[in-house]
């Protein structure tokens, strides 16, 4: 059985996370990110250990593994009736991030909308995620190579995932306004995408 979801894209540190927890809180929607599944991993863990190898060096975990631990720790949600796939959708942070992604994930998931934070200006970004960084005590967000890294895979390599989607169901927001206003715009067009339905 697929499940229902909704994908929010976005470079790193562009307010995916703020945004999804808000549009989850207001709407019942489940708001499911990939870098939260992955850095829950067990270091011990096989998954794990890939998991900190890639993310120390800036990169992304192969395709088949990030798709195998996902639908995973997605049949795990609804095996523990912490997901009803008849009730609830997902709204998916972080997944697809690669057009390979985008066609394994195909089996498992109804892409229903997606919403696009946009930062043209990457100097916002850095500065963010630096800041996060000391708040958060994320390791991958306090090296600024590592970050400019991050922000190459998206540029050559997420960013392409739009294109595996029809036009008519992506929905842009400006994501270097205040996150209030950037929820807030994401909440509209979530709206209209269920209208639309």
């Amino acid at each position: 059985m697929k499940v229902s979801a909704f994908l929010i894209f976005g470079a790193p540190g562009s307010g995916k996370g703020t945004v999804g927890a808000k549009l989850s809180s207001a709407v019942g929607i489940k708001h499911l990110s990939t870098g939260d599944i992955f850095r829950g991993l067990s270091p011990a863990s096989e998954s794990g250990k890939l998991f900190s190898n890639y993310a120390g060096a800036g990169k992304l975990v192969p395709d088949e593994v990030t798709i195998q631990i996902f639908s995973r720790y997605v049949n795990g949600l609804i095996d523990t009736n912490k997901f009803d796939p008849e009730k609830s959708s997902f709204l998916l942070d972080g997944i697809p991030r690669t057009v390979a992604q985008a066609e394994l994930i195909k089996s498992v998931v109804d892409v229903k909308h997606v919403f696009v934070l946009d930062i043209p200006d990457y100097s916002i970004i850095v500065e963010r995620l630096l800041k996060r960084a000391k708040i958060e005590g994320r390791k991958d967000d306090a090296d600024e190579n590592v970050i400019r890294a991050r922000l190459n895979e998206y540029e050559t390599k997420t960013a392409a995932v739009l294109g595996a989607y029809d036009s008519s169901i992506i929905t842009r927001i400006n994501g270097a306004q205040d996150h209030d206003e950037v929820f807030l715009d994401t909440l509209s067009a979530y709206v209209k995408a269920k209208q639309n339905k």
